[in-house]
């Protein structure tokens, strides 16, 4: 709980930044100056990006408390079973091993959402977040019914 209070805390003064920035990017367009008028310009941009992206990932980040919530109700979560140092950091080794476990169930059931979570949740452990992300991409798409990339 404590997560999704602080990302809708940072969310909400980003959005308060953004729309600063806005404004200021308006009253330089306002000023007729050239130069100034093309800062407002880039000024202005950057918080419909910010935005864009801001929406981006809070959707995928809804999306997939909304598989976790459903595969926990299935009892078919991930079980933690990774070794970890003194300092609690998992074992790289522990995390191999449960990759490779992960990956063989996925390439057996390419088309089980429920494989590709739990092969993102491997990919996390392991410390390599971009496959992450690819992998719950694909279990969103597969659990939505759409064709995944």
């Amino acid at each position: 709980m404590g997560g999704k209070i602080t990302y809708v805390f940072l969310s909400t003064v980003l959005v308060l930044v953004f729309a600063v920035v806005g404004m200021e990017g308006v009253l330089l367009l306002l000023t007729g100056e050239p130069a100034a008028m093309g800062m407002g310009a880039i000024a202005f941009l950057l918080p419909v990006v910010g935005g864009w992206f801001l929406w981006k990932n809070t959707r995928f980040a809804r999306q997939a408390n909304r598989l976790a919530a459903e595969l926990e109700a299935e009892g078919g979560l991930p079980v933690d079973e990774l070794r970890r140092t003194e300092g609690g950091r998992i074992d790289r080794d522990s995390a191999d091993e449960v990759f490779a476990r992960r990956k063989a169930e996925t390439e057996d059931a390419p088309d089980d959402w429920r494989c590709w979570f739990r092969l993102a949740v491997a990919y996390h452990d392991a410390r390599d977040t971009p496959r992450a992300r690819q992998a719950m991409q694909r279990a969103i798409s597969l659990r939505e019914g759409r064709a995944a990339a």
